[in-house]
């Protein structure tokens, strides 16, 4: 164990005791988090999010063994007060990290750094560590187990017994996830496996985990019986830190020269496939409270097998049952289900389209030239403005390094051309800003902008709003190295970021980031200026649908505007230039309807090509001004 931690405070909000629970969902989650990892490393405040909160709120049990402190929101650090909760910072500190998937992996990534040994324990971050750590907006299954699934049982439980008839959609999305098929990575090798053990008639003579005992497993611990299929006995193995049996992984020939497609499927052991996850530690305190309501009302679950056979299934990792202890989670043993027939699942309560993958044809056949005829046809072509000042740029050789991107790990052609992009937005920015400003630097990668920002207006905050943590820290040391005192770091998905500001910024905010940026900036009556990227990612999510403005919707379908942003990232230096020219133009139109559904909003939008536009191959740039 690692001794000379810094201590870092976890604030989680509070609304109200229910059950077994603390609410908002994301605070027992988190807490159950801290028991499962048996974590101390955190000083933990609950947040009350109503005006009469006293110390009874918080009773001892529900809080496992941790010792909590109660703080009201005017309390908050001020870069947390921006931030929805859950939230951590350093004490006295400037770095935060918000959001529930973001302050989760921080707790996981901490408990490892501590203790080394525990490597179980970063096992939770999946393959490649990558498990919820795309943002809500742009995944479906971080969206569905962060946002959607919390939300829908906090709902369940609060309805009135008339109105939580019908199993909630997003668990029945869940149901219809487990029983998708397993993609994990050297699947190839297991199905083998699977195979092999399908020609031999093997059949497991164990029913369903936790049917007939209740003892948790502990490390180096087996079932007398072997798990009831090879994909438990690899899940389990590999929970246990033991081998598969020899026999599983000696493979015959005829089974090496069996085509993959031909291989049979892998079926769901845990939430994300074959290993246990953070995500099952996020579901699980849901879908009981789910479950225990459920019970309590009487109702029948058979259209929920898979679910009940998950909730079952978790209760033998190790460690499991005693984090529930500690929080006083009083796990269910539920019956064996069989599955409803498929009609029957679909007939009780489908899934609503919002709710459903996009599965648009994004193949999209033929080039731009019909879709730009067709706007053309309507009076619409691509507008660009001119640029105020194309020769404003900043002295970069009287400035500190660590200002310059160049420090960075880029060739100095790059940099050159970073140094470039930034004379483009810092100008722009600079005829915005008044002393006392507070500008938000989205998607701010490395800090390029916003520390130059920070730097040459020491009258203006600035905050920089990051989702990779690495890229985030890169930029905290730059500002640290240059003494910044008027700079915040927040480590979140834009969502979780609600504060109030005065200008929002993005250099090269990527897809539907881009609007994303221009709705926070629009809800905070905040002027912007952005630089779009990567127009080929744009597609419809839950909450931006394409065209975006009015016009564009009266002419366009969703697939001739994705035919639009598809040939807006054909810009390329390596391109021929007629080539180039059309991306050029596709993006003009994309970026137009934008700026118009901006205007939607009484806002003032120019849409300009950045100086040189040799500079990058994404050269647009829009300056939005509140009107």
């Amino acid at each position: 164990m690692k001794d000379n931690v810094t201590e870092e405070h976890l604030y989680l909000a509070f609304s109200h005791q229910y059950r077994d629970s603390i609410f908002p969902l994301h605070t027992s989650i988190s807490l159950f988090l801290l028991s499962y990892c048996d974590c101390k490393l955190f000083k933990v405040f609950l947040v009350p999010t109503g005006e009469d909160v006293g110390d009874q709120c918080v009773t001892k049990n529900l809080a496992g063994d941790l010792e909590v402190h109660l703080i009201s929101r005017c309390q908050l650090p001020v870069v947390v007060q921006s931030c929805s909760l859950p939230a951590v910072v350093v004490k006295d500190d400037k770095f935060c990290r918000a959001g529930l998937s973001v302050v989760l992996r921080h707790i996981i990534q901490k408990t490892f750094e501590a203790d080394p040994s525990r490597k179980e324990v970063l096992e939770l971050l999946g393959f490649k560590k990558t498990c919820l750590k795309a943002c809500a907006e742009v995944s479906q299954w971080t969206r569905l187990c962060e946002i959607g699934i919390p939300l829908a049982v906090e709902r369940f439980l609060t309805a009135s017994p008339e109105h939580c008839q019908a199993i909630p959609p997003d668990i029945l999305l869940l149901e219809r996830k487990l029983g998708e098929p397993v993609r994990v990575h050297n699947d190839d090798k297991i199905r083998r496996q699977k195979l092999q053990q399908q020609k031999a008639g093997a059949k497991a003579a164990v029913p369903v985990l936790g049917e007939e005992s209740t003892e948790e497993l502990k490390p180096g611990e087996v079932h007398e019986q072997p798990p009831s299929s090879l994909e438990l006995s690899v899940a389990f193995s590999k929970l246990l830190a033991q081998e598969a049996p020899d026999a599983i992984n000696r493979e015959a020939p005829h089974i090496r020269r069996t085509k993959t497609s031909d291989l049979p499927l892998l079926d769901h052991v845990f939430a994300e496939g074959l290993y246990f996850t953070v995500a099952d530690l996020v579901l699980l305190p849901c879908i009981h409270q789910f479950l225990v309501s459920s019970k309590k009302q009487g109702k029948n679950l058979v259209n929920l097998p898979l679910i009940s056979s998950w909730y079952q299934r978790v209760q033998e990792v190790p460690g499991v049952k005693k984090a529930a202890g500690k929080c006083n989670m009083e796990l269910l043993q539920l019956p064996e289900l069989v599955s409803a027939p498929e009609e029957q699942l679909h007939d009780s309560a489908p899934v609503p389209d919002e709710l459903e993958e996009d599965h648009e044809d994004s193949n999209f056949i033929g080039g731009p030239r019909p879709t730009m005829t067709k706007l053309m046809e309507n009076g619409i072509e691509a507008k660009f403005c001119p640029h105020p000042c194309p020769s404003w740029t900043l002295d970069w050789t009287s400035l500190p390094s660590a200002v310059s991107p160049g420090e960075g790990k880029m060739s100095r052609d790059r940099a050159l051309r970073k140094q470039q992009q930034l004379n483009n937005l810092v100008a722009a920015v600079t005829k915005l800003a008044k002393p006392g400003d507070l500008i938000v630097d989205f998607c701010s990668g490395g800090g390029h902008v916003g520390i130059v920002l920070a730097y040459m207006m020491p009258s203006c905050q600035v905050v920089l709003i990051e989702n990779k943590e690495l890229s985030l820290i890169r930029a905290k040391d730059r500002s640290d190295e240059l003494g910044l005192n008027n700079i915040w770091f927040i480590q979140a998905n834009l969502d979780y970021f609600n504060g109030t500001f005065n200008i929002g910024v993005a250099l090269h905010a990527c897809g539907v980031a881009t609007d994303m940026v221009i709705e926070h900036c629009l809800r905070a009556r905040a002027a912007f200026v952005i630089s779009p990227c990567c127009y080929g990612f744009i597609q419809n999510t839950v909450k931006f649908k394409y065209p975006r403005s009015h016009q564009f919707k009266e002419i366009l379908s969703y697939k001739e505007h994705m035919i639009l942003c598809r040939f807006a990232d054909q810009t390329a230096v390596q391109l021929p230039p007629e080539r180039r020219q059309i991306g050029k133009q596709c993006m003009g139109l994309v970026d137009l309807d934008r700026a118009w559904a901006a205007e939607e909003h009484n806002y003032s939008v120019q849409v300009i090509s950045m100086e040189p536009e040799s500079c990058s191959p994404k050269n647009n740039m829009f300056v939005g001004i509140p009107t």
